[in-house]
C-alpha cells in the first residue's frame, strides 16, 4: 500500500471534513431520503433521486478520505532542516526574466492550493524544485510553456 505524504495541517483538514460528512451530511441525507419516500411513487420523485445522488457523492468522498487518511504519512516540516528542497519546505523562487519572487510550500496532493502558496509535491514546479538548493536555477516545463527560476531561500516551518 503506497503511503500518501501530507503535512499535519493537511491531515487534520481531511479528518475534519471526514467527521463533518459522517456526523452531519450522512444523517441529513438519510433523513431526506426517508422524507422523499413518504411522498409515494419513487420513479417520478425528484427529491428522492436528488437525495440518492447526493448520498452517492458523499459516500464516495467518505471512502476517498478514509483511504487517504489510512495511508497518510504525516511529515512535520518543523522537524526538518537543511538547504535542499524536500517535502514540507517553504521555498522562495525568483523568475529569471522578471525577478518577481513567489513563495510556495511543498505539500501533499490533497492539500495543495496554489492561491494560498501550497504546491502539490507532484506538480511540475515541485518536481523541478525537489533536491535543489539555494542559488540553483531550475527550468519548469508546464502546459503554459517553459520558465526559468532561481531558488532564493529554503526554510522549514
Amino acid at each position: 500500500m503506497e503511503k500518501v505524504p501530507m503535512t499535519l495541517e493537511g491531515y487534520e483538514a481531511l479528518q475534519t471534513e471526514l467527521k463533518m460528512l459522517k456526523g452531519t451530511e450522512r444523517p441529513a441525507i438519510i433523513q431526506a431520503i426517508a422524507e422523499a419516500r413518504e411522498h409515494g411513487d419513487l420513479s417520478e420523485n425528484a427529491e428522492y433521486h436528488a437525495a440518492r445522488e447526493r448520498q452517492s457523492f458523499v459516500e464516495g468522498r467518505i471512502a476517498e478520505l478514509e483511504d487517504k487518511t489510512s495511508r497518510a504519512e504525516i511529515i512535520d516540516p518543523t522537524k526538518l532542516s537543511g538547504d535542499q528542497v524536500m517535502f514540507g519546505a517553504t521555498v522562495v523562487i525568483a523568475d529569471c526574466e522578471t525577478d518577481e519572487e513567489k513563495k510556495y510550500q511543498i505539500v501533499g496532493e490533497s492539500e495543495s492550493d496554489i492561491a494560498a502558496g501550497k504546491l502539490a509535491v507532484t506538480s511540475p514546479m515541485a518536481r523541478a524544485l525537489i533536491g535543489k538548493s539555494v542559488g540553483d536555477a531550475i527550468e519548469v516545463h508546464s502546459p503554459g510553456g517553459t520558465k526559468d527560476y532561481e531558488i532564493v531561500s529554503v526554510e522549514f516551518k
